[in-house]
């Protein structure tokens, strides 16, 4: 299986999927994100971003919201439509 290249998820448009790659962050933010079902190889959908506010997403049956920095250090790699 090719690997095509992680971005951060601050990157990714609307109505994109990606997997989830990887977290750059400590063992807090790693933890709390695995609480929210943010694991490496979720499937994520982009619902909605704009310039300065949160980052809206489909994790499985659950809609999330993440803030800039915290969307900023997850890593994912996008997935073909």
């Amino acid at each position: 299986m090719e690997h095509k290249p992680a971005v951060p998820l601050t990157s990714v448009m609307p109505g994109r999927r990606a997997r989830l790659v990887r977290i750059q962050g400590g063992h807090r933010l790693i933890h709390r994100l695995s609480e929210l079902g943010l694991i490496p190889g979720v499937e994520i959908e982009v619902l909605h971003r704009n310039s300065g506010g949160p980052i809206l997403l489909a994790v499985r049956d659950t809609r999330l919201a993440l803030g800039r920095g915290m969307a900023d250090k997850v890593w994912v790699e996008l997935l073909d439509e």
